[in-house]
């Protein structure tokens, strides 16, 4: 009876094709990722049991492994061939310690082996080198996700209770949110210096012109920023403009260029977003389908080796066969006469594993083209072209520089000419990386200048500079300095920026990263109450650390133990913090971006509204805003960062200075009602209203659209806006409305309770009848969004401690919501439906419960309000009120 192996890789399109490559003595099976994790509650690990970890599979991943543990225990010897870095050990020895807890290993070998890359042979070769599993990259990894948990989930609450609005916190999240908030600070307090630089344009006896810059004057030398106004500007040209020009000196060198490294999974995400304009996300998803392979000739192979990793070397019998290609494809000269060696640069690189490479060389990239979608094909190549480049010559260039003395009325000015040329290309014949920021440091070349002969003077150009902050980060740029100071691990570079995204702390605005308000006010809470732990100094020690551990040179609990001490202590320092010490804290770190000057001498913090109040940072259910202290008498509130009525120049947000001095702007009048439209900014943005609030009826709101400027828009647009959700016709097959509006997922049409996305917010107000059909029709084919989220619960929590009856999690028309019998309690945006616990929400739903039912009149909000229980829990068993006749509101995406 023959053998059977089980081989136990993460992805179902690997497995197909190593089960190929290996015969039919072999069944590969996937275990779709991570198998198990730590829950989002409390308790997952416990410090004060030795840092305990409780481990859960979700349901899929429950699935997968019973699959798996059927097959294990119908197999002779079991394979874990998980992917080659510390997440892929650590899976591997998941994937074995619940085939333990199944008995389905008994007295099986177990074995662990790696491949770099998905190829025949490479598969072929780990299955003759099989090892155990690394205990000491598990450690690492037990590590790193206990030090996150304790961080998450104990500060996280924290934020909750002292910062309304805020979602989390994180052990890497945080500092590198702190990167992107110092920045922005850099560029808020930049203080512009004005300079001039002064250029002679001169040319040799022979004609050939060429430029020369000041650099001296009277022996002293003058630097960029040293001619710092307009009268010392003119002072020089007026000398130089009357100055006999010589040649002092000319020099020229030979200097070369080395080519770049192989791409390492950072310098891969950086190069990628500059000469691509990928977000690391993207770039990592396409790698990985690069990685996993292509159907060639009938067969799927992968076309680059493992693509997370900081190694920067190459394999022998690689770095052989890049030489070949670089032997056929371009000249002798251009091969070295011995292989090039990369070390790695980066603070805290420990992978061992190869760089980034082509898994064959010899399939250029116009000849794979074919087999991918184009942005794979552009990605290919820029891997290709770096991988071969790697090992090409250097670039041989001259450089020269040229001094020249002008004389005028007793007067000696230094000016310097410098020129560039390349002698000879070598690997910039194939490859050259782009740079972060604009600049160029190549120049020119100089004609044949020859020294002590005069120059004749053709032009004097005296030109008005000013110094520029420093530039925001992209994504490229921020995960180069997060490697540069050791923060976080390149596999979690991605993921770290998307978490920022997703939690709405940055936003990307023509490519550059700047930090929302709620991402400013989180960094400041943490700068103030836990300055240590946005530290990057103690960010990156904590990763050497755990490099320390994955070496095996110190115990992973150890590690634990002494942050633990520490951090916990920290935090219960804050149980007694009022909210008044946050305010006061936050108002004098965040005052230059909340309360910038005006640059009248007036008080930044008066109260534009009643004028006798002064402005603070307030705390509101949904985040922080500004409101004066004259409050209930004055009502004024306003966003943050300044982008309404008090914008000055140069400052504010997209809408500029689009309001009244009381925050309101009348744009009009309704023409159907005689009702004043207005422009008004609120704690949620800039939004229309129609007429004023009338006793406990809301007016009519509409938020404005993203991408729509509140110094643009005139009464049509208003009329528009809130004229939403607008009746398009009826469908041609079922007779059925269809309208159009805008929703929380953006422009859309809906019909039947179905919703459709639209392209942009202005087809909300042209789309047709046909077009309506066509985009439902599309959605319909892909399955549709329904108009009302499922009753069915996310999850449930389990009993009410009190009460009777199961509390569950729901998603929601406005978001997730707790619910227990008849009272249901909308999450607050600080709490996700994963991170909930039974606590939590009997606390949320006793606090809905002791409210008095709302009135069913929906008003248009920027964010979801809470919903409303049909009666309090004491009373559910009595028949609900008759609901009040629906409004016709407008958009979903209204404003406060």
């Amino acid at each position: 009876m023959a053998h059977m192996n089980l081989v136990i890789v993460e992805s179902p399109a690997k497995a197909k094709t190593i089960n190929k490559y290996l015969g039919s003595a072999y069944q590969v099976v996937a275990s779709y990722g991570h198998v198990r994790d730590l829950p989002s509650k409390d308790g997952s690990v416990l410090p004060d049991e030795d840092f305990a970890m409780s481990w859960e599979a979700d349901p899929k991943s429950a699935k997968r492994l019973s699959d798996i543990a059927v097959a294990a225990k119908a197999a002779d010897r079991i394979i874990l061939a998980t992917d080659p870095d510390r997440e892929g050990e650590a899976i591997s020895w998941h994937v074995l310690e619940v085939l333990k807890q199944k008995r389905a290993i008994k007295d099986k070998p177990v074995e662990r082996v790696v491949f770099n890359a998905i190829t025949k042979q490479a598969v072929l070769d780990a299955m003759k080198n099989p090892r155990p599993i690394d205990e000491a990259l598990v450690d690492a990894y037990l590590a790193r996700r206990a030090l996150d948990y304790l961080v998450g989930f104990t500060l996280s609450p924290v934020l909750w209770r002292k910062l309304p609005g805020a979602r989390s916190a994180g052990r890497v999240q945080s500092v590198a949110l702190r990167l992107v908030c110092d920045r922005e600070n850099e560029i808020e307090t930049f203080k512009r210096r004005e300079y001039w630089s002064l250029v002679a344009r001169l040319a040799t006896p022979r004609g050939d012109e060429f430029e020369a810059r000041l650099v001296g004057a009277d022996g002293k030398k003058i630097a960029r920023l040293d001619v710092g106004t307009a009268e010392e500007a003119e002072a020089f040209r007026k000398a130089l403009d009357a100055g006999r020009y010589s040649v002092v000196d000319v020099e020229s060198k030979p200097a070369k260029r080395h080519p770049f490294a192989p791409f390492t999974t950072s310098t891969l995400q950086q190069e990628a977003s500059r000469k691509l304009g990928f977000a690391p996300n993207r770039t990592m998803q396409i790698a990985q389908r690069l990685y996993e392979g292509v159907d060639i000739g009938g067969e799927t192979v992968g076309l680059i080796t493992y693509m997370r990793t900081d190694g920067v070397d190459m394999a022998p019998e690689a770095v052989a066969a890049v030489r070949g290609v670089i032997g056929e494809d371009f000249s002798a000269r251009h091969l070295p006469g011995a292989p090039r060696r990369y070390q790695v640069k980066a603070k805290n690189a420990q992978e061992a594993h190869e760089a980034i490479r082509p898994t064959d060389p010899q399939r250029r990239p116009r000849e794979v083209a074919r087999m991918l979608d184009a942005d794979q094909a552009k990605l290919y190549e820029l891997i290709w072209k770096r991988t071969v480049a790697s090992q090409m010559e250097s670039a041989e260039l001259q450089r020269t520089s040229v001094d020249i003395l002008a004389e005028a009325g007793g007067r000696k000015l230094d000016l310097r000419a410098s020129g560039q040329v390349v002698t000879f290309d070598g690997f910039l014949a194939l490859y050259n990386e782009d740079r972060d920021d604009d600049g160029d440091e190549d120049e020119g070349r100089l004609p044949r200048i020859e020294k002590g002969e005069s120059l004749e003077k053709r032009a004097i150009e005296a030109t008005q500079h000013f110094t520029e902050p420093p530039p925001r980060y992209s994504e490229a740029t921020l995960v180069k300095r997060m490697e540069e100071l050791g923060i976080g691990r390149p596999s979690t570079y991605a993921a770290t920026l998307t978490v920022l995204r997703d939690r709405e702390y940055v936003r990307i605005e023509k490519k550059r990263l700047v930090p929302e308000d709620k991402g400013r006010l989180v960094t400041a809470f943490l700068q103030s109450f836990f300055a240590r732990y946005v530290e990057y100094d103690f960010t990156a020690d904590l990763e050497e650390k755990l490099d320390q551990i994955s070496a095996g040179e110190i115990a992973w609990k150890d590690v634990l133990r002494e942050f633990w001490r520490q951090f916990s202590l920290d935090v219960s320092e804050t149980k007694e913090l009022r909210v008044a010490q946050v305010l006061d804290a936050l108002n004098d770190l965040l005052g230059p971006h909340i309360f910038p000057d005006k640059g009248d001498g007036t008080d930044p913090r008066a109260c534009p509204s009643c004028g006798a109040g002064r402005l603070s940072l307030k705390l509101g259910k949904f985040g922080a805003f500004i409101g004066c202290s004259n409050y209930p008498e004055c009502r004024y509130t306003r966003q943050l960062a300044v982008t309404g009525e008090e914008a000055t120049p140069g400052e504010g947000g997209e809408n500029g200075s689009a309001l009244g001095t009381d925050g309101v702007k009348v744009l009009g009048k309704d023409p159907e009602t005689g009702l004043d439209v207005t422009l008004r900014s609120g704690r949620f943005g800039v939004y229309v209203q129609l007429g004023e609030a009338e006793g406990k009826e809301k007016p009519k709101r509409a938020s404005l659209p993203k991408g729509w400027e509140a110094a643009s828009l005139d009464l049509e647009r208003a009329l528009a806006l809130l004229s939403l959700p607008r009746d398009v016709g009826v469908h041609p097959e079922d007779g059925k409305p269809i309208q159009a509006g805008i929703g929380r997922y953006g422009p859309f049409v809906l019909h039947d309770g179905k919703y459709a996305n639209l392209d942009s917010v202005d087809e909300v107000f042209t789309v047709g009848i046909n077009r309506a059909v066509a985009v439902i029709a599309e959605k319909q084919a892909k399955g549709g969004r329904p108009a009302r989220a499922s009753a069915e619960p996310l999850k449930s929590l389990g009993e009410h401690p009190t009460l009777s009856g199961p509390v569950t999690v729901h998603a929601g028309k406005y978001g997730p919501y707790v619910k227990h019998g008849a009272v249901n309690a909308t999450l607050p945006k600080t709490l996700t439906p994963e991170a909930v616990t039974l606590e939590a929400a009997v606390a949320l739903i006793a606090e809905r419960a002791a409210k008095a039912p709302a009135t069913k009149t929906r008003a248009a909000s920027s964010r979801p309000k809470a919903a409303a229980p049909a009666k309090a829990a004491s009373k559910a068993a009595k028949p609900a009120a008759k609901a009040a006749p629906k409004k016709k509101t407008a958009s979903k995406a209204g404003a406060e």
